[in-house]
Formats: structure tokens, sequence, C-alpha cells
């Protein structure tokens, strides 16, 4: 086997895995949108939160997404090395060109716009106080994602209890907090005696933060790792589509 016929079986073998792995993703989106009775039913957990469990359901879109992304170019690098198309290939190599561009400029934006982008992040936490003091306890789907995040990050509002003061709940429920505010979730009223008795539970915008923080340096070697695989699968495509007309 020739340094060509070796490419196109590393090309064909690697795009086949993301073939796969796109196809799975879809499979898995697609049943989570049409199917989500059965999921539902499946976690056992229909009768204990609803809401929450409707809000993750909603998943199913970017799995959607990606997964499709993901078949195309499995598709192209495969059926390019294979078949020898010099379409396939130029089309392989220009989706991933766009996705290796778009993540540089997003990363470019991070570092050199940063304090743009804690000001735009400072901004949608206020947007984020006047949703949850607008329609927490009155809408369901923002009460549940609400829901939803708090339990999945344990935190409270956005930087505080404070944040679902004259909120639909709050004035519904007697002055009381979400559950999830106060230590455990107890089954107490949440009320303000009850938070200033404990170590506050902090905001979702300060451990969303954290977590970035304390996970930045797994966070740029999986970006690291997947830049290098994009520019190898460019590079590899580009010498298929120089050779395919040498040979």
């Amino acid at each position: 086997m020739g340094c060509f016929g070796f490419l196109k079986f590393m090309m064909f073998v690697f795009n086949g895995i993301i073939f796969l792995a796109g196809a799975a993703i879809l499979g898995v989106g697609i049943w989570v949108k049409v199917d989500s009775g059965s999921i539902l039913s499946f976690l056992g957990m229909i009768e204990d939160a609803p809401a929450e469990l409707s809000q993750v359901l909603n998943v199913g879109y970017l799995l959607i997404a990606v997964g499709a992304l993901l078949v195309i170019i499995g598709f192209l690098g495969c059926c390019g090395a294979i078949r020898e198309s010099k379409c396939m290939l130029l089309l392989f190599f220009i989706i991933i060109l766009l996705v290796f561009l778009a993540e540089v400029a997003g990363a470019v934006v991070i570092l050199v716009f940063r304090p743009l982008a804690e000001d735009l992040f400072r901004k949608f936490g206020t947007a984020a106080v006047g949703s949850i003091k607008k329609d927490y306890g009155k809408n369901s789907d923002i009460t549940g994602l609400w829901d939803t995040t708090m339990s999945t990050l344990k935190c409270c509002g956005i930087y505080n209890s404070t944040n679902f003061v004259d909120s639909p709940y709050y004035v519904a429920n007697n002055n009381q907090y979400p559950p999830l505010c106060c230590p455990d979730g107890t089954n107490k009223p949440c009320n303000q005696t009850v938070i200033d008795n404990f170590t506050p539970i902090p905001g979702c915008f300060v451990k969303i933060t954290q977590l970035i923080d304390d996970n930045m340096v797994a966070i740029i070697a999986v970006a690291l790792g997947i830049a290098a695989l994009e520019l190898c699968a460019m590079t590899v495509s580009m010498i298929l589509y120089c050779k395919i007309d040498s040979k």
C-alpha cells in the first residue's frame, strides 16, 4: 500500500467513525423529539418533575443539528476518499475550514474582547433576573427551565435568592423562595429567616463562572485537540485532492 492508498484508508476509517457517531447522535435527537413520552416513562420521573424533564428534552434540537453536521462531514470524507471525488473532497475541506474558522473567531473574541464578553454576560444576567421576576411561578416553561438549571448546578437565581423577590412564585407563596434556594432543598418554608440561618446558596452565574474556571485547562486541551484533528483532516483531504489528477 503506497502513501496515497494509506491516506485514502485513514480518511475512510476516520470519517467512517465520524459518520457513525453523527448517525447515532442524529438518531437519538430525532427519538428525543418524536417519542418524548416514552423517554419520560423510561426515566421513571414523570410524576416527580414533568416540567423539568420537558425542558431537558429540548436538547433534542441540538443533537439533531450536531448529528446532521457530523453525518454530512463523514459522508463527504468517506465517499470523497473511496471514490476519489474531487468535488466531495473539496466540499469536505470547505465545511471543516468553516467550522475551524468559526472556532478561531470565537476564541479570538473571548480572548481579545473579554471585557466586552463580560459586559454581555452582565447584560444577560440582568435580563435573566427580569425574566425570573416576571415569569417564575407563572410561566411553566420558564419555571421548569430555572428549576432544572438550579437543581443541576446547585445554585439559586442568577446572583442570589433576592432575584426571586416580587416574582409570581414569591408573591403567591407568602414571600417564600423556591425550595432549591434553601439548604438541601428543605421541605420547610424557604423564607428569608431560613436563608439567613444558613450559608447562602450561590447564584447560577457564580457557579457557571466557577465551573468554567475550574475546567479551563481541560477545555483548552479539548479545543486544541479538536483543532489539530481538523487541521489534519483538511491537510489529508487537500493531499488527496491534489494527488487524484497526478495518479
